[in-house]
This record gives C-alpha cells, structure tokens and sequence, in this order.
C-alpha cells in the first residue's frame, strides 16, 4: 500500500506504508471480538428454535465482523488519546503504522459489509441491531460519553450488552426475555469490570484527559461503586437458571462466581493503598473476565449437549 504526498518544493514523493495485515487485524480489537463472538453465540443457543448452522455461521461472522469494525472505528477516532496512553500508544495509529484515513476507511466498509450480510442471511431486524450497536459503540460512547462524563463506562458498556441479543434476533426475528437477560448480566458487568483496571491506570486516563470515575469521583468512590455494582451482579447472574433457561448446575455455578465476585469487590473496598491495593484490583478485573466468560460457557456447553442429544437419534 502506498500514498503520494508532496513535498516543499513541489516535488512528489513516494510514501510506502509500513502497515502489516497484523496491524489491520489489531484495528479490529481481537479480543473483544472474541468476546462479542461468544457472547453472540450465547444468545444464538438459548433460542427456542432449530439454528441452520450454514446461516448461524453466516450470522455469527457478520456480528464478528461488526464488532470489528466498532474497534476500527473507535481506534479511529480516538488516535490522539491513544498516542498519549501507556496502554494504547503502540496501537497501529498512534505508532504510525496505519494512517487514520486508512482505518476509518477499513471500519466504514466493514460496518457496511457486516450489516448487510447479516441482513440477507438472517433478516433485517437483527441487522438493525446490529447496525445500531456499531453507531452506539463509536458515535454515543467513543465521540461522546467517553470524552464527557465519568459515566462513560456505565452507558456505553451498552454497546457490549448487545452481541447476545443481535445471535439471538438473527435466529428468532424477535427478542425475548432470556436475551434480555444476556444483556443485563453484561451491562452490569461491565463497569466493575473496568472500574478495576481504571484503578490501577488512573494516571494514564488522566494524562490522556478522559473522565474515568477514579479521576473525576476519586478512588474511594470508585470502590465503594464497584462493590456495589457487584452485589447487583452476583443475584442477577443466576437469573438464566431462575428464569428457565439454564440449569441447576448453572444456578450454583453462577451462585459460586457471584461470592467470589463478591470477594473481590470487598478486597478493592477495604484495602486501599500501596501495590496491595493495585494487585487487588488487577486480580478483580482477571477475575471478572473469568466470571463472564464461565457464566456463558456453561450455557454454551449445556446447549451444545442437548443440541447433540437430539441430533443421535436422527443419525440412527
């Protein structure tokens, strides 16, 4: 890939990028969209109905692709930032290595591509979504909250509730209350889950002028929030089993995830200072990732068994 720039004297030069497919892979936040990926899934397999696995391939690749392009267009848009965070800096933006109209252009055809598929493979309701989560994510969260109020997390942490509920629309046309569940359990989620990281990197949002709760609220209020968003989070992750749609093995796993949540929590309640206090709160945020992705795989697996009990007969 290259460009032509000019340069003082008129002349024009012969720029040559240095950008790697690597780079393009990293624009697309691999890891979150591992998680829109198995969260989606999720939502896929609680459906009621048969799942055409050509079609829920189909589906769950335009979502991948989606949340893809959601992390493009977010590292778009917040290059300046990024150029500035110790965490962020070595993105492929801000260390130059791709060009911010590059990525912007890479995230608008992805946000098309991914919509439309999804639209003509499942139906156009789920492609709404879809196309409603990518405009959440980048222009409410990324553009707006995320520049402008301490809550930033907590609204915007929308835009990750709603994979399950897109796999879910794909198969179904419509959304129920066990999707709404999905969502729930994420969106509450979501803030404890970074407010931890947000401890520990508080002067890095600070230098890059972001308002994270520890650096507008201070500290001591983002642990007493964080407890408190986990005694929401613990009773509300056994709500699939409550409502129906997850076993009993489910029910106490969630019931054991939720004390250990819980644990946690107090733990970046209570101490407060020193390296204790930030390896507290580092193993809260490892935690909550195995929280949320053990919750989610118990359904998947309980899902996936009963989908292979039914398929034995038939292959008699």
């Amino acid at each position: 890939m290259s460009f032509i720039s000019e340069t003082g004297n008129g002349a024009q030069d012969l720029a040559v990028s240095i950008a790697t497919p690597g780079d393009y892979i990293a624009l697309l936040k691999p890891r979150v969209m591992s998680l829109v990926i198995f969260t989606a899934l999720t939502g896929m397999l609680i459906a009621p109905t048969h799942v055409n696995p050509i079609i829920a391939f189909a589906s769950l690749l335009a979502i991948a692709v989606g949340a893809g392009a959601s992390g493009a267009l977010n590292m778009w848009y917040d290059a300046d930032i990024d150029a500035v965070m110790r965490r962020t800096k070595k993105r492929p933006i801000p260390a130059g290595r791709v060009t911010k109209e590059s990525a912007f252009s890479f995230g608008a055809i992805l946000t098309v591509l991914s919509v439309l598929t999804l639209g003509f493979v499942a139906n156009w309701l789920a492609a709404a979504l879809l196309a409603f989560t990518i405009f959440f994510y980048v222009v409410i969260y990324t553009m707006w909250l995320k520049r402008s109020t301490p809550q930033n997390i907590v609204i915007g942490g929308a835009a990750g509730a709603f994979p399950p509920m897109v796999g879910y629309l794909a198969v179904t046309g419509h959304v129920s209350l066990a999707s709404l569940t999905l969502f729930a359990i994420i969106f509450v989620w979501t803030p404890p889950h970074f407010w931890a990281l947000a401890l520990v990197k508080a002067d890095d949002f600070a230098r890059a002028g972001i308002p994270m709760l520890p650096n507008v609220k201070g500290a001591d209020r983002t642990r007493r929030d964080i407890l408190l968003y986990a005694f929401i989070l613990a009773p509300l992750g056994l709500a699939p089993w409550l409502i129906g749609f997850a076993s009993p093995v489910y029910g106490l796993l969630a019931f054991v995830l939720g004390v250990l949540m819980l644990f946690h929590a107090a733990r970046v309640y209570l101490v407060r200072d020193g390296d204790q206090a930030n390896r507290f709160a580092m193993r809260m945020f490892a935690f909550s990732i195995i929280y949320l992705f053990l919750l989610f795989a118990e359904i998947v697996g309980e899902r996936t068994l009963a989908m292979m009990q039914i398929a034995a007969p038939l292959s008699w």
